[in-house]
């Protein structure tokens, strides 16, 4: 069921923080909204296991009230499950349910879920009615162009079979889910396939840039673009996407001490979420893009990876923080 809120979030050419496990947290979806993301979607949520209360699973559906607008994506290979796991997820209250149809990883798409329903991609039309008439939230699915290696793409007929179904919005990773995430995303089958329905379409795969971002929109006339792995070590992606989008202006990227600030302020909500030494861990594929362009960022990084601790990490990062600041004070002196 598509509602004017959810038809709102389409109207400003919406920039979204895809999902991906062990990434798109709260935590993380409060620093990329921070920073400009317009969307956000959950981490993978296992419908099996969150049908069996799971306390991972459960805590991936948790939405605060600051988290808004998050969609819940859900996963899973049987039907019926993935209805009943779809009318769990809609008492979270998020702005809509996705539909994993996507994930390439074999231990996902290899038991029939994720870009494993492309195989058939009638019973996958199927599971789509059924969970768009067990909820009230408008349901979406996240998909890929096919499962591979076709020559002709199922996508854009199968994007017409899923606007029958009710499905509200479609976004297309524009690769095979053979592909996984090598070779070049087409993003020509996001404009095929939005030539062809009249719900949303969102164009995913390669959007790394404030550029890619406005040539995506440029080349498929898609309504949202969403950005998946460059946001792990450049979530700034955001904020010089929406501005370029709205005002033509490529903004600069982060200081020095805007990335050192980043660093220290996703390390401690992660303890205060997660724990130590969890939420200390958790961050450190984030490090390489976080210190990128930092003097002596190697060396940082090699400090970071070594220390689980909450204080041991803040010291390493404000030692860096107070070199930078020395070094940038004797700039100054000499140029007096």
């Amino acid at each position: 069921m598509t509602t004017p809120a959810f038809r709102a979030l389409f109207e400003n050419r919406p920039v979204i923080l895809a999902p991906m496990e062990d990434v798109s947290d709260a935590v993380f979806r409060r620093l990329c909204r921070a920073l400009g993301a317009d969307l956000c979607v959950t981490e993978f949520v296992n419908a099996e296991g969150l049908l069996r209360g799971c306390r991972n699973a459960r805590r991936k559906l948790k939405l605060d009230a600051d988290d808004t607008p998050t969609a819940i994506q859900i996963y899973g290979s049987n039907p019926e499950r993935l209805a009943e796991a779809a009318r769990v997820a809609e008492e979270a209250n998020p702005a809509f349910i996705d539909i994993n149809c996507g994930c390439w990883v074999p231990k996902i798409a290899g038991r029939g879920a994720g870009a494993g329903w492309l195989r058939n991609p009638t019973a996958m039309v199927e599971m789509a009615k059924l969970i768009v008439g067990t909820v009230k939230l408008p349901v979406t699915v996240k998909t890929r162009i096919g499962y591979g290696p076709e020559s002709e793409m199922p996508i854009i007929e199968l994007a017409k079979r899923l606007e029958g179904a009710g499905v509200s919005a479609l976004t297309i990773h524009c690769r095979t889910a053979q592909m996984g995430h090598s070779g070049k995303a087409d993003w020509s089958w996001a404009r095929k396939a939005r030539e062809v329905v009249n719900i949303p379409v969102v164009v995913n795969g390669d959007i790394k840039t404030a550029d890619d971002a406005q040539r995506a929109f440029d080349e498929t006339g898609c309504a949202g673009v969403m950005v998946g792995r460059a946001a792990i070590e450049h979530p700034w992606v955001f904020r010089e996407a929406r501005t370029l989008l709205d005002t033509g202006v490529h903004l600069a990227g982060p200081t020095a001490a805007e990335r050192l600030e980043l660093c220290r302020e996703h390390l401690r909500k992660n303890v205060e979420a997660r724990g130590e030494p969890h939420g200390v861990r958790v961050i450190r594929r984030h490090l390489s893009g976080y210190l990128h362009g930092l003097k002596g960022a190697a060396a940082l990084r090699k400090q970071l990876l070594f220390d689980d601790t909450l204080s041991g990490c803040l010291a390493i990062l404000d030692a860096a923080d107070a070199r930078r600041k020395a070094e940038a004070h004797e700039v100054w002196i000499a140029s007096q």
